[in-house]
């Protein structure tokens, strides 16, 4: 039994102090306020977010891109880059780069990601004999840093709308529907040795990549689980979708499947009103990633219509260019400003900017990831991040204020312990695995940079 007292702490019902939270079993059995001081003290206790969007391997390609190439760089371009370096990688690199993700995720206050894999396959799309190879290098990393895991095996069919075949740099992600459903099975076992709160989900790649035939195909492969798909990202796919289909993506999407509280839509930055308003009616969690869509120059979520409209969202880091929670929720409401040209744009009559980001994010976090968290309450799993208030402009926060202070005038570093379903990986700001995983990401990178 693990048993934390926190002088202030975030519970459903609102702030409290004094709260003594008892853990068993990875769950929290209870949250009592007004306690006396027993167990680990920490200043502030908070639900700690679930990463809701990552591709892990892009981190080590991070800061190589910043070029500009010949004519008008975007994420088209950034993408070609992109294939190029992946297609230098191993299963052992995966891992490696994999262990220091999550590594660094813990650190920023994540307690689990939710990992949207699609580099199944070897070079040139040849099949390893474990067609969950690459999975189970996640796996290890997982098993390796104690991060909790949501794995988002994809299907990825074709090169467009109009099923042209696909390029050298897509033949790693290629499955067919029947051989998708093989690797998933493995994927299955390829987790089975993981914590119980290890979930198994699905990823049709995006409208673009998967057929409807497809899609349909993996939204019923298992009808309970998470499932995650890339939507409306960029200007060129709208376009795209739109001449094959008639709709836009999003109108697409919800028309033709039934998107409902299992389905993340990621990024979503290219839709119209209509579309904003019928996402956030469906109960589906928009994945924002705002640090790789200004990276990527995806575009600006229409954040401000979709939450008065009672939509649910999370944050994720995507390319992990840079893995930063405080940096995702701040750039979120920074968009909104630039765009709006007002402030404090996401905050309500009742709860200020940081609280409305920092709730939203961690409980639609654990609504995309399928995981039963994303509050301090009795039953969840203990996924809990502790800050530090010493520092001389927050000895006297309280409340909102706290969250807004951590967001919007400081950073991560305020971040000293993480748990994830009770299992202790950060103390003191870092990471028990640390100096490991460092030791071997340092190893694989500096064999790997010369690809780009």
């Amino acid at each position: 039994m693990t048993i934390i007292h926190a002088k202030t702490a975030l519970l459903p019902q609102g702030w409290a102090t004094d709260v003594r939270v008892t853990i068993a079993g990875g769950r929290i059995q209870r949250a009592t306020p007004g306690a006396v001081s027993e167990g680990q003290l920490v200043d502030c206790l908070l639900p700690a977010p679930t990463n809701l969007h990552s591709h892990m391997f892009q981190r080590a390609m991070a800061g190589l891109t910043e070029r500009r190439s010949a004519g008008q760089d975007s994420f088209w371009t950034w993408r070609t880059l992109m294939y190029r370096f992946l297609d230098q990688l191993t299963p052992e690199d995966v891992q490696a780069i994999a262990a220091m993700v999550m590594v660094e995720m813990a650190e920023a206050g994540y307690a689990a990601v939710a990992e949207f894999h699609y580099l199944h396959h070897g070079q040139a799309g040849s099949r390893y004999a474990d067609l969950a190879e690459m999975t189970t290098s996640v796996a290890a990393a997982a098993a390796q840093t104690g991060l909790g895991l949501t794995h988002l095996p994809v299907l990825y069919e074709r090169g467009g709308c109009d099923g042209r075949a696909l390029t050298a740099g897509q033949l790693r992600f290629r499955n067919t529907p029947d051989q998708f459903a093989a690797l998933w099975q493995a994927a299955q076992s390829s987790l089975q040795h993981l914590p119980a709160d290890t979930v198994l989900g699905v990823a049709p790649h995006s409208l673009r990549a998967v057929s409807p035939e497809g899609l349909g195909f993996v939204a019923a492969l298992a009808p309970a689980a998470p499932i995650h798909i890339h939507v409306a990202e960029q200007v060129a796919e709208v376009t795209e979708v739109q001449a094959a289909t008639g709709q836009r993506p999003v109108d697409w999407l919800l028309d033709h499947q039934a998107v409902d509280q299992r389905w993340c839509l990621i990024h979503a930055t290219q839709m119209t009103l209509a579309e904003t308003l019928r996402l956030a009616h469906s109960g589906a969690v928009a994945g924002l990633c705002p640090i790789t869509e200004a990276n990527l120059g995806d575009g600006i979520f229409d954040g401000q219509r979709f939450l008065q409209a009672g939509g649910r969202f999370g944050v994720g880091s995507d390319s992990n260019v840079r893995i930063s929670l405080t940096e995702e929720l701040r750039l979120l409401e920074y968009s909104q400003r630039l765009g709006l040209k007002g402030r404090a744009i996401l905050a309500t009559a009742d709860h200020s900017t940081g609280r409305v980001l920092y709730e939203g994010a961690v409980q639609g976090g654990a609504q995309a990831a399928g995981r039963q968290a994303g509050a301090i309450a009795a039953g969840r799993w203990a996924d809990l991040v502790a800050l530090d208030l010493s520092g001389p402009d927050l000895m006297d926060a309280q409340g909102d204020t706290i969250l807004d202070s951590f967001i919007f005038a400081r950073d991560d570093r305020m971040v000293t312990d993480v748990w994830s379903a009770g299992r202790a990986l950060v103390h003191q700001g870092r990471h028990f695995a640390r100096d490991a995983v460092t030791k071997a990401y340092a190893a694989t990178v500096s064999r790997l940079r010369w690809a780009l």
